[in-house]
C-alpha cells in the first residue's frame, strides 16, 4: 500500500472489508462518503472517506480496523430492540480515544464523560457477545440520567475480574490484563484495583490502555523502563482492533498524568 492514500483507494478498501451478502454499500460522490446498510433492518451507517484517510495517515491499517469494528458493532444493534434485564449488571464503561465519534450514525449523541486529554469514558449495555453504546435516545427511553448511568457503570466495573500476568524487562516489572471481554481498558476506572496495584510498586507506577482489550501497569524502577513501555504501548496500539492511545500515564494518588518519551532514557511529564 502506497504512502499516499486517495479517496478511490480508500473507498475500495473499505468496501472490500465491509461487504456482506446481507448488506448494500453505496457511495455519495458529493459528500465523499459510503453508506453501509443492513438489508433486513434497512438501517445503516455513513462513513466519511476523508475522515478515514486522516486517521489512516496517523495509524495506517489500525485506522481501518477501528472503522470496520465501529461499523460492525453499530450495524449489529441498529434496528434491534435492546433488552435490558438488569441494568445494575449490564451497564459498563468503555474507554475510547478522543477522536472516537461523539454521536451515533443517525445523529443521536452518545453519553460520555471526559477522562484524560487522550481518552473519554463512553457507556454501554452489555449484551453478552457484544454491547450497545448508550446514546441519549436510549437513555431517555430507559428513564435514566447521565449521573445514574455513570454510577451504575463505575459500580459494575469493580465487579470484573482483575487477574494480571507479570513480566520483568530490564529490571522493570509489567503487569498485563488481557481477558478479551471487551472491558480490559475499562479497568483503568477501577480505583480500588489501581490503589491495590500501587501498593505493590517499588518504583513509579504507570498505566497504559493502548487498545480496548489490554491494560498495562508498569513498575518503573529505572529509566530504561520508560523506553520499553513506549515501545510496548505503540506495538499494542498498532495491533489492536479498537486502538485508544499509544501514550502511557503516571498514576499518582488517584491522578493520571501523561508521560512523553523524549528519547532513549529520557522522559518528561
Amino acid at each position: 500500500m502506497s504512502k499516499k492514500m486517495d479517496s478511490i483507494k480508500m473507498k475500495r478498501l473499505l468496501e472490500e472489508r465491509l461487504k456482506r451478502v446481507d448488506r448494500t454499500i453505496s457511495y455519495n460522490r458529493e459528500k465523499d462518503e459510503i453508506r453501509i446498510e443492513n438489508n433486513d433492518t434497512q438501517k445503516g451507517i455513513d462513513v466519511s472517506i476523508p475522515s478515514v484517510i486522516g486517521k489512516w495517515n496517523e495509524k495506517k491499517e489500525a485506522a481501518i480496523d477501528e472503522v470496520v469494528y465501529y461499523v460492525e458493532e453499530a450495524l449489529n444493534v441498529m434496528g434491534k430492540e435492546t433488552k435490558v434485564e438488569s441494568a445494575q449488571k449490564q451497564v459498563l464503561p468503555v474507554i475510547r480515544s478522543t477522536s472516537f465519534p461523539v454521536e451515533a450514525s443517525e445523529g443521536m449523541p452518545f453519553i460520555f464523560d471526559e477522562h484524560t486529554a487522550e481518552t473519554r469514558i463512553y457507556y454501554a449495555v452489555d449484551l453478552g457477545t457484544t454491547y450497545r453504546l448508550i446514546d441519549k435516545g436510549f437513555m431517555d427511553k430507559q428513564g435514566w440520567t447521565q449521573k445514574q448511568i455513570k454510577e451504575m457503570a463505575l459500580f459494575n466495573v469493580r465487579s470484573l475480574p482483575t487477574e494480571v500476568k507479570k513480566d520483568e524487562v530490564a529490571g522493570n516489572v509489567f503487569y498485563f490484563m488481557n481477558t478479551n471481554d471487551g472491558y480490559d481498558a475499562s479497568r483503568i476506572l477501577n480505583e480500588s484495583f489501581l490503589k491495590e496495584m500501587s501498593a505493590k510498586m517499588e518504583g513509579e507506577m504507570t498505566v497504559a490502555v493502548p487498545h480496548q482489550d489490554v491494560l498495562i501497569i508498569g513498575d518503573m524502577r529505572n529509566e530504561t523502563g520508560y523506553d520499553v513501555l513506549a515501545q510496548m504501548a505503540m506495538s499494542f496500539f498498532a495491533g489492536g482492533h479498537v486502538p485508544i492511545t499509544a501514550l502511557s500515564f503516571i498514576y499518582d494518588n488517584g491522578e493520571l498524568e501523561p508521560v512523553f518519551i523524549m528519547g532513549k532514557n529520557k522522559r518528561r511529564e
